[in-house]
């Protein structure tokens, strides 16, 4: 796909007065965040002097940024000026092709098949991402937000809030691990293990460039990995990797931690190894979201989706089988 890199436009619009009632799903959340969602484009400091000014009223008063919104509070919010983005690839373009990547979808949440190579989110040099996109073609919606991340070069099961209180729920369900979530990742070389659990902490780095990376360290975060061995070839592994917590690059230093990197791992990756499996087809990291389970804040029944292997997986895997 091509890349979502933009810069900022020079052209800006200035948007009119408006009330906001606040309603039960939007309660409980402080003001200063509620403004931080709702103008988009606007900088965080522009924000602040807002309420510190008394631009942004509650029920037609002041309100400090601590204050937190109640049903049927009516905020006012001021106009303001709000820069464009531009993108050599529309937003809209992106989101209408994420719509044929949805796996399933209610009045509550959505689940999308996310593609390789596709931030879930813009920022660090990004225009925009998963979630601009969708914002940009359903322009009636309320509220989308992330419920999780995945890394860039994952594709595969993507959580997306429709309703701030179904986000509230669904990350009680991820701090206390009880959604599942399951990837598929090829290894390097031949894995002899039925099964392993990795319980190795890690610690995440910022470089001077402003790159993530992510080490072992006994000072670092707890993280376990569950890995099992589904199919083996004669240099490489087929494993499901289920994720116990969830830490910035967890799967990926976890299996070179193993001495079994990622095949496309171009970070923590051999580059020998990497050289080879480009020559197979492989352009992009192997490492596939492809079920999530959850309990649905407001069905109260057990939700399991799957989404299936690009067909760039599918083939390389059909090419080692041979």
């Amino acid at each position: 796909m091509k890349s979502m890199k933009g810069q900022v436009s020079d052209s800006a619009r200035k948007t009119p007065v408006r009330q906001v009632e606040i309603d039960a799903d939007e309660a409980g959340q402080r003001i200063d965040n509620f403004l931080l969602a709702r103008l988009k484009g606007v900088p965080k400091s522009r924000i602040y002097r807002m309420l510190r000014t008394g631009e942004v009223r509650v029920n037609k008063g002041r309100v400090k940024a601590p204050y937190r919104l109640q049903a049927g509070d009516v905020v006012r919010l001021p106009p303001v000026q709000v820069t464009a983005v531009c993108s050599p690839v529309a937003p809209g373009d992106w989101g209408r092709r994420l719509e044929a990547r949805i796996v399933y979808e209610d009045e509550d949440l959505l689940v999308l098949d996310k593609p390789a190579g596709m931030a879930v989110h813009g920022g660090s040099g990004l225009a925009g991402g998963v979630i601009e996109a969708l914002r940009a073609i359903r322009p009636q919606a309320r509220f989308l937000e992330l419920v999780h991340r995945l890394d860039r070069d994952t594709s595969g099961c993507l959580l997306i809030a429709k309703r701030r209180s179904v986000l509230r729920a669904l990350h009680e369900q991820l701090r206390s691990g009880r959604v599942e979530k399951r990837y598929l990742a090829l290894l390097e070389g031949g894995w002899r293990r039925r099964f392993q659990r990795v319980d190795v902490p890690l610690r995440k780095f910022v470089l001077q460039g402003g790159e993530r990376l992510v080490k072992a360290a006994e000072d670092g975060k707890p993280s376990q990995t569950l890995f099992r061995r589904i199919e083996a070839f004669p240099h490489a592994t087929l494993v499901e990797a289920e994720l116990l917590t969830g830490r910035t690059h967890q799967i990926r230093v976890h299996a070179a931690w193993l001495g079994h990197p990622l095949a496309g791992d171009e970070r923590y990756g051999d580059k020998t190894a990497n050289r080879r499996w480009r020559r197979l087809g492989l352009k992009r990291l192997f490492l596939h979201a492809w079920q999530v389970a959850f309990h649905h804040p407001r069905r109260d029944v057990m939700i399991r989706l799957e989404a299936p292997l690009d067909g760039e997986l599918e083939a390389l895997l059909d090419h080692l089988r041979q």
